[in-house]
């Protein structure tokens, strides 16, 4: 049923991609991925495999990547990609050395690209349950982790019709989970080779945080002294609707809006919704930034070391398909905000409980918790170290993984 499932699975790629660039890309990328590793594959090396659906599995498993790459340089990388989201921003990454597509999952495929490659490790970051790849693994004795992992009650796993499923999962070595929830889930349906180890993208955005670039132009926005600044970052139309009105009446705040989506019609809706001077980024000078009142973000790469310079935050997502990286901005120590989609985010949930970020439905309830963190510097102290604290206090689960790794 499988194999059929990934062949018409197949056939919808292929007409999707005559009308969406997107997934065009991701098609011909599986097409020259043999290509890709003929021309590059060593047989000399041996390789350690990472897979990462898409951009932010990615992230999760860099931190394991770049210490792997630095404590045994005697192995090669191989870095592959699902999604052209995670590919198409990083098929320059250094830290890898042959980064493509993953081809599909069918057994011809996955014969194909196990007997090219040769793994000796593999590592599916979070959440991929590839059937054929981890058959033949399991088949060839190739040890596979599934890192930084999390189940929930709701998926097919743990369904009383289940069984079929679950035996993708018996091919892993051991499971890596972020919380005692997966791997209680886990053990119900008899998988004991699982450790709590934590989420690494807690050490990925400490990274991020070390590594951060002064902006020399952000700075002058925001002037030395002002003591309000508000960081909008991955916002989308619904998330603007919320917050874009309170600051065109409070012109007290300095506001910075990093739009997910850098397109001029999306950045020609915001900057309707705006009262005050504007300035866009890429039209910036060190003399017409200073008196603006809002700056909006019109290129990438920067917003996570724009925290830096806010007094609150603002990740956008919650009123659409789910929040975007809270963790970017609560590594600052500053408070987060963000709209409800935020349930199966474990770590805005978690960012809730320890009072550092607050979940909003609606205009009128922003408005109140900006009207708190205006008039109570305690709870805005407050609501800052628990930020910062509950992001450090989970810092470590790169260290506990390869600590892990080495005793299997």
């Amino acid at each position: 049923m499988y194999q059929i499932i990934i062949y018409i699975y197949a056939f919808g790629v292929w007409v999707a991609s005559l009308f969406s660039k997107k997934v065009k890309k991701m098609r011909k990328g599986e097409h020259d991925a043999f290509r890709v590793l003929q021309e590059n594959v060593d047989p000399q090396s041996k390789y350690i495999w990472f897979h990462a659906a898409s951009l932010g599995e990615f992230e999760q498993g860099r931190p394991l990547m770049e210490r792997i790459r630095q404590e045994h340089p005697e192995y090669k990388i191989l870095l592959t990609f699902f999604s052209p989201s995670g590919y198409e921003v990083r098929k320059n990454y250094e830290g890898a050395d042959i980064i493509c597509y993953l081809p599909l999952d069918t057994i011809r495929n996955a014969r194909r690209f196990l007997r090219t490659v040769r793994p000796v490790m593999a590592l599916f970051i979070k959440y991929e349950f590839w059937y054929n790849y981890l058959h033949i693994m399991k088949h060839r004795g190739v040890p596979t982790y599934s890192v930084s992992s999390i189940f929930r009650p709701d998926q097919v796993f743990f369904k009383w019709y289940a069984h079929r499923y679950t035996e993708v999962l018996k091919c892993f070595t051991h499971f890596f989970v972020q919380n005692e929830q997966s791997q209680s889930l886990l053990h119900s349906i008899g998988l004991d080779n699982v450790t709590i180890t934590g989420d690494t993208r807690f050490d990925r955005v400490l990274q991020i945080k070390e590594a951060s670039k002064q902006l020399p132009l952000v700075a002058s926005f925001v002037g030395e002294n002002h003591p309000k600044v508000f960081v909008a970052g991955s916002s989308w139309p619904p998330d603007e609707d919320i917050f874009i009105p309170y600051f065109n009446s409070h012109q007290d705040w300095k506001l910075i809006i990093a739009p997910h989506v850098i397109g001029e019609d999306h950045l020609k809706d915001i900057l309707s919704k705006l009262q005050g001077r504007v300035v866009r980024y890429s039209e910036a000078t060190e003399d017409n930034v200073r008196d603006a009142q809002c700056l909006i973000i019109d290129c990438f790469g920067l917003l996570s070391s724009i925290y830096h310079y806010g007094t609150v935050s603002y990740v956008g997502g919650g009123f659409g398909v789910g929040i975007h990286n809270v963790l970017e901005a609560a590594v600052w120590d500053i408070p987060v905000i963000f709209g409800p989609n935020n349930l199966h985010f474990q770590e805005a949930q978690g960012l809730k409980a320890a009072q550092g970020g607050f979940e909003i439905k609606n205009s009128m309830e922003f408005t109140s918790l900006m009207h708190r963190f205006d008039d109570d510097a305690d709870f805005l102290q407050s609501s800052d170290e628990a930020a910062g604290k509950f992001v450090k206090s989970r810092a470590g689960a790169t260290e506990k993984i390869l600590q892990n790794i080495r005793q299997l």
